[in-house]
């Protein structure tokens, strides 16, 4: 809460939102809108086109590790080594692109930005059934991830922009786990596929990337009439719906809905706040882990279509549980608890990061196929389930200081598949400890960061309870300015509450953390 000039009562946060702040559209009236229906509305018609849209982008990067159980590296004539390389080289531009992608989702509209990335990724994975050497190999695996960065963090962005802080956990759960459901189905589906083997002169591992480029393309096309941008220009909501979101939105902290003009210092907002860096070693125990064991599954278990028809009930597993974890977050507002999971705090905490430090260690000392597919299971639970992406989301205030955090956050942790995609090597077959061990140490510092996380955040709420983050506000009179001097230098001097909003986004002292 704002120090003001005036000698006034302290109000809360809450008195200060709706006191203070102007109304978005005061000539609308929304009270005949039922919230409980728009909600509906909006997962109908929000959700599930994206969920499509990630269940193709996850299907699509994983299927070379298919493609490869059925002769790609015999046919291009590459070895262990060079396939390896090919894997790494597509984190690269994965990554580093994001953090400018989630820039021009706000500024070009997400109905043109990622339909046409979804278009640039489809055409670029038929590309892969055409393949004839190791240099076109890396060279569509480099194009690749140019084409699919910024497709997580711009719908982790997108959706924030529409839904509450308490709802998004679920949504973003909703979404994906697609991942999973593609994990599942791309074993099926490469099983199935691979019996094209010939057709046309065209190995049967040309055939998963030409089938499933080309679904792509199709949805790609699609989505350009399907995908609607923000709330405040959604064909399908009306008039009067439109205003009641936004109106929801900025009551749920979300003071920059409705449109905010992009500035250079929203970029540098995000770069020096601390939160920025601490949210990277989060989301490191967790995307490493993610792309490790979606491109290596099949490969742990082993056998071709053994291994892919063996993958698809952990995977159906952890979709259960990725909607389990993501609706208990957002019903108990408790995410750093269910994300730490420290056992006994509550009931309600379920045990997957305990069950996956479990299922790795399980997978490093194992010497029995059936107790590592156990370990699978385990391990899967740990990776797939995440209260992540709508934690850190929900943290950060300010349209384009979130898609640039949430860019960065991810993108670091992306980049780190460059190294997940590199320790499962051939050579330590078939129990792969030195993969399991390296992916057993990121999950820890996942845990490590996750827990330091939340004790920051609940340290700044407390001083902020106590007015050490206080701003002043007004106060021309000379008196005033030399009661108030120190902390106006300290935390600033803003003519209105809504100027110290508008400014400092979730480092305004009325902005309350969620834990």
């Amino acid at each position: 809460m704002s120090l003001e000039s005036e000698p006034k009562a302290n109000r809360s946060a809450e008195d200060s939102l709706s006191n203070i702040e102007p109304l978005y559209c005061p000539d609308v009236d929304t009270s005949e809108v039922d919230e409980r229906k728009l909600l509906r509305k909006m997962d109908i018609r929000i959700v599930p086109w994206l969920g499509l849209l990630y269940f193709l982008n996850s299907l699509d990067r994983g299927a070379i590790g298919n493609a490869k159980l059925y002769g790609l590296e015999a046919d291009l004539h590459i070895s262990d080594k060079q396939y390896l390389i090919a894997l790494t080289v597509f984190f690269f531009p994965y990554a580093l692109f994001e953090p400018a992608s989630n820039i021009f989702l706000r500024r070009f509209r997400p109905s043109i930005w990622l339909s046409s990335m979804m278009l640039m990724w489809g055409v670029v994975m038929m590309c892969h059934g055409f393949l004839r050497n190791y240099g076109g190999l890396v060279t569509l695996r480099v194009l690749l991830g140019l084409a699919e960065a910024g497709l997580y963090p711009g719908v982790v962005y997108y959706l924030s922009c529409w839904y509450k802080r308490s709802e998004l956990g679920t949504r973003i759960a909703a979404f994906f786990a697609c991942t999973t459901i593609a994990g599942a189905f791309n074993g099926l589906l490469a099983v199935a596929i691979s019996n094209m083997n010939g057709v046309a002169g065209l190995a049967g591992w040309s055939w998963i990337f030409i089938l499933e480029g080309l679904f792509t393309i199709l949805c790609a096309i699609a989505s350009y009439w399907i995908i609607d941008d923000f709330p405040e220009t959604a064909k399908f909501l009306t008039p009067t719906e439109r205003v009641f979101i936004i109106r929801r939105q900025r009551a749920d902290m979300r003071f920059s809905a409705g449109g905010e003009k992009f500035h250079l210092k929203y970029v540098w907002q995000s770069l020096q706040d601390w939160k920025t860096y601490i949210s990277m070693g989060i989301y490191v125990g967790f995307d490493a882990p993610l792309f490790a064991f979606s491109l290596f599954t099949p490969t742990i278990i082993n056998q071709a279509t053994t291994a892919n028809l063996l993958s698809v009930p952990v995977y159906a597993c952890s979709c259960i549980l990725t909607v389990i974890i993501g609706f208990l977050g957002d019903r108990f507002g408790k995410r750093g608890y269910i994300n730490l999971d420290i056992h006994g705090v509550h009931d309600y905490s379920p045990d997957h990061w305990f069950l996956g430090l479990v299922g790795y260690i399980i997978l490093i000392t194992s010497n029995k196929p059936s107790l590592s597919y156990f370990g699978c299971y385990l391990a899967a639970s740990a990776i797939y389930p995440t209260v992540r992406d709508a934690w850190i989301a929900s943290n950060v205030e300010g349209s384009y200081k979130r898609g640039v955090t949430l860019a960065m956050v991810i993108g670091w942790g992306n980049i780190n598949g460059a190294v997940a995609s590199n320790v499962y090597r051939a050579q330590d077959a078939p129990w792969f400890r030195l993969g399991h061990g390296v992916i057993l140490a990121y999950i820890v510092i996942g845990w490590i960061c996750s827990a330091a996380f939340m004790i920051l955040l609940k340290l700044e709420n407390a001083r902020r309870d106590r007015g050490e983050r206080d701003e002043v506000i007004g106060g021309d009179d000379l008196s005033m300015k030399e009661q108030t001097g120190a902390k106006a230098a300290k935390n600033g001097r803003y003519e209105s509450i809504q100027a110290a909003r508008a400014e400092k986004g979730d480092e305004w002292s009325g902005f309350r953390y969620t834990l």
